[in-house]
């Protein structure tokens, strides 16, 4: 990295902390600092509520899984529009009316105490993990590739968010996400025309689409019911929508964003802005890394992206052997330029085809020479991680950008980590606060709770900073977090469902169903049953469906009924 690099970077994270912090400085109450005193505008909700979905592990591991893989997994989000308009008939209108803070108040009022509090147990497990992965995914990714200090990368990520987090809530959290967003956007999209220009003068957008639809990288829609498969359209359409249920519907990171509207309408406005657009530029993201994968086409790429990994192997016994593995490498990258170039020129039918076939042994040949780099990783340091998706695109953003533009591609991916981990541990902090301390702390005044949330906001900030620190990486960042995700949802969505439309359902069952579904999700995906997708599915039903039958079973007695 060059000094303007440096400049970039750091000027755009400052400005994001101080202006947080100065623009919400005159928070009064707990209704400003819980619900940024409910008076964002549709449009500021909607940018909120992507910008915490859109983690820094969005821009990182994306653009790595279509290099890999492809289009097909844009099908993972095929169910949340459906799942929009969903919360916005029936979640929105409940808690708006019930005026609540957080949208475990509801299950208290609908069930009793304890529901509630396993509720909010639930969620803050999830998520307090999952802010820590927010936090981790970046901060091991640059470490590797930079030669930054892991340890002080967690801490200072986690830091700077903890500074505007905990001093103006959630206004603070909205405010930033918009300047946040907007950075994301446009460093995105120069990343993507950068790539286009890069690519031989005589290779077109449409020939670069031409070729990577020939590597079968533009497989979008997959209508098979293969479980072996994570993404098919009916896992995407089915298992997506009722993950999207769970979180945009009784999440509190989310919840929180458009619990801050002015009015329903807002609020359903800014997530129908979300449902709009949340597809389209998750396809545009996992373009970018077709497009990657297009570039490398044309250019040498690394055997293994992840330099640690390569550090590894290079300082083991098995160094030569991966030599000889760069060298055939090397030897593939120029065999795969020139019949690229002949290939996206020529235009005789016959010659092209007999092209591609070449072109696509190249490939499978490289994959081969791939896996036998991960292997030899992994006979030299078996603890070493060896799937390089998440590294992909980083190793192309610090490679092949021009001066200020790496500073500002880096900017983007701290600051979707930012914006995500500052919903979460403003999510956590409200939901300890209303949900566990004041429930049982009642009869203080406003300032009280205020000072209240913003230690528990802190403590959640240490410890997702704990949770980075000792955190290790997975087959692929963004699966990680939807997995976490996917054991707990299914169950949260299925006790809200029942709250809302089975009224004979009662809190008693309701506690016991909650319990022995989460036990048995857990078990199920230790042993890896099915697709992690499917979790959603599965936990709402058996938690329903138990539920259903403990409350004709088990002896009638006085218990909660619906307010």
């Amino acid at each position: 990295m060059q000094q303007i690099d440096w400049i970039v970077l750091l000027g755009t994270l400052v400005f994001i902390v101080a202006y947080g912090t100065w623009k919400t400085r005159k928070n009064k109450d707990v209704n400003d600092y819980l619900k940024g005193g409910k008076d964002a505008n549709w449009w500021t909700i909607g940018l909120s509520v992507m910008a915490t979905q859109a983690s820094a592990i969005t821009f990182l591991s994306t653009p790595g899984q279509a290099f890999h893989d492809g289009m097909g997994f844009v099908q993972f989000y095929f169910g949340l529009p459906i799942a929009m308009v969903i919360i916005c008939l029936v979640f929105i209108p409940i808690y708006h009316r019930l005026n609540v803070y957080t949208a475990y108040e509801y299950l208290e009022s609908r069930f009793d105490l304890k529901t509630r509090t396993l509720t909010a147990i639930l969620f803050l497990i999830q998520r307090g993990l999952a802010a820590g992965i927010t936090i981790f995914a970046p901060a091991i990714i640059l470490s590797a590739v930079l030669g930054w200090n892991l340890t002080y990368l967690n801490i200072g990520i986690g830091t700077l968010v903890i500074i505007y987090t905990v001093s103006g809530g959630t206004k603070a959290v909205s405010v930033t996400q918009k300047q946040q967003m907007a950075i994301i956007f446009a460093g995105m999209f120069i990343a993507f025309l950068l790539i286009l220009n890069y690519l031989p003068l005589d290779i077109s957008f449409t020939n670069a689409l031409e070729i990577a639809g020939a590597n079968g990288k533009l497989d979008v829609l997959d209508f098979s019911f293969d479980f072996d498969n994570r993404y098919t359209f009916w896992s995407g359409i089915i298992g997506g929508t009722f993950l999207a249920l769970s979180y945009f519907g009784t999440d509190q990171s989310q919840v929180q964003r458009y619990l801050s509207g002015k009015s329903v309408k807002q609020s359903q406005m800014g997530l129908i802005m979300n449902g709009l657009l949340k597809v389209p530029m998750q396809f545009f993201i996992l373009l970018v890394g077709v497009m990657v994968f297009v570039f490398y086409q044309f250019n040498a790429s690394p055997l293994h992206f992840n330099p640690a990994a390569v550090d590894d192997v290079m300082q083991s016994e098995y160094a030569s052997e991966y030599q000889k593995l760069e060298a055939e490498k090397q030897s593939l990258d120029k065999q795969l330029n020139e019949k690229q170039l002949s290939y996206s020129t020529t235009e005789d039918a016959m010659e092209k085809e007999l092209l591609l076939e070449d072109i696509q042994r190249i490939n499978v040949t490289e994959e081969e020479l791939r896996q036998q780099s991960r292997d030899l990783i992994q006979q030299a340091n078996p603890e070493a991680e060896t799937n390089d998706k998440d590294y992909v695109f980083i190793h192309f953003i610090l490679n092949n950008l021009p001066r200020g533009l790496i500073g500002l591609l880096l900017a983007v991916i701290l600051s979707a980590a930012m914006s995500s981990t500052a919903s979460e541990l403003n999510a956590l902090g409200s939901t300890t606060t209303i949900d566990l301390y004041k429930r049982n702390a009642p009869g203080k005044d406003s300032t009280h709770y205020v000072s209240a949330s913003k230690w528990f906001t802190l403590l959640w900030g240490v410890i997702a900073i704990g949770v980075a620190s000792v955190a290790n990486l997975f087959d692929n960042l963004i699966q990680l977090v939807n997995i976490i995700g996917s054991i707990f949802y299914g169950n949260v969505l299925g006790i809200f469902l029942l709250a809302f439309f089975i009224k004979f359902v009662k809190s008693r069952a309701t506690f016991i169903a909650a319990l022995i579904t989460q036990v048995i999700i857990i078990y199920m995906w230790w042993i890896d049953l099915m697709p992690y997708l499917w979790l959603n599915l599965v936990g709402c039903a058996l938690v329903m469906g138990i539920a259903v039958l403990l409350q004709i079973a088990l002896p009638k007695k006085r218990d909660t009924v619906d307010t």
